[in-house]
């Protein structure tokens, strides 16, 4: 059974080159190993593109900006309008399906939400002024919110993620909801997040992702997959808080390294994010046929 894809015209062709030029090395174990590693990263660098390039404006405008001088447009409206074009650009030459500007597009309104709130209730700050902002909130901060549900969106094509023993979809969807409602309401009632960590674990600790790199399926349990995300996430989060697109209190004086707390929050945020994506693709399980289709068989399937 060929995998279903749902490349975009683009990466189809890009797919294809690297198929004819890949397959065309020498098989041994070594070497099979070196190329699903390499195609592993290529593919990994592939789906975080807007996540990347926004990350790459950050640290520009950090050493570009002058600090303090706004000029014809200050920092923080550049970001968001450069964010707009990009997204388009994406769209325009089919770097981007239209089903994952969707989960980009519902994920942006609630990071935004949040991000309200939490600047109102003191949780981090955005320094500089600027013109295109909700409260105290420069709307490109929802682009970064939107960089992860790209992100998520576009890793379950390009790797053609499986879930078997996926939880039903109302379990989950119930659980995100108490996720995202306990970001808020931790501010005034109790903080259960570590009740939401206990029910996360009991709805996906059976729950493997099956996904093909290049010549073969590997798999992985979803809990260690949504926690390697978080520490990217976090490590990311770093370095938007060393450029000064936003600060947590403890790093009005000087940058110090994001909480390591926080790393939870971002592993919370990937059930939200998780469940957004199910909502538009929905759960395929990794059915017994291409658990007997070998290799070989697999490689010849794609070259075709």
């Amino acid at each position: 059974m060929q995998p279903d894809r749902h490349f975009t015209g683009l990466e189809k062709r890009i797919d294809a080159a690297a198929h004819r030029f890949l397959a065309g090395l020498p098989r041994h174990r070594i070497s099979d190993a070196l190329i699903e590693f390499l195609v592993f990263g290529l593919k990994q660098a592939w789906a975080c593109l807007f996540g990347g390039a926004m990350l790459g404006l950050l640290i520009l405008t950090r050493w570009l900006w002058p600090e303090g001088d706004a000029g014809l447009v200050t920092r923080y409206d550049f970001l968001f309008l450069s964010a707009i074009l990009i997204q388009l650009a994406m769209l325009i030459f089919r770097l981007e399906a239209w089903e994952e500007a969707k989960v980009i597009l519902i994920f942006h309104v609630v990071g935004t939400a949040m991000e309200v709130f939490k600047t109102h209730a003191g949780s981090w700050v955005y320094p500089e002024a600027n013109f295109f902002r909700i409260g105290g909130v420069p709307l490109f901060s929802g682009f970064m919110y939107a960089a992860v549900g790209s992100y998520m969106a576009r890793i379950n094509r390009i790797f053609d993620i499986r879930l078997n023993h996926y939880p039903p979809l109302w379990t989950t969807v119930v659980l995100a909801g108490a996720i995202y409602v306990n970001f808020f309401s931790h501010h005034f009632l109790w903080d259960i997040r570590w009740l939401l960590f206990a029910a996360t674990f009991a709805l996906y600790w059976r729950t493997t992702m099956h996904y093909r790199v290049f010549r073969f399926r590997h798999k992985m349990p979803l809990l260690v997959a949504f926690l390697l995300t978080a520490l990217f996430i976090w490590i990311a989060e770093n370095i938007g808080t060393w450029s000064r697109a936003w600060l947590y209190p403890n790093q009005h004086d000087a940058w110090v390294p994001v909480s390591l707390g926080k790393l939870g929050s971002w592993y919370l945020l990937m059930i939200i994010s998780v469940v957004l994506v199910t909502l538009v693709h929905r759960p395929r399980p990794y059915v017994a046929e291409d658990r007997r289709e070998s290799p070989a068989a697999a490689d010849m399937k794609e070259m075709t």
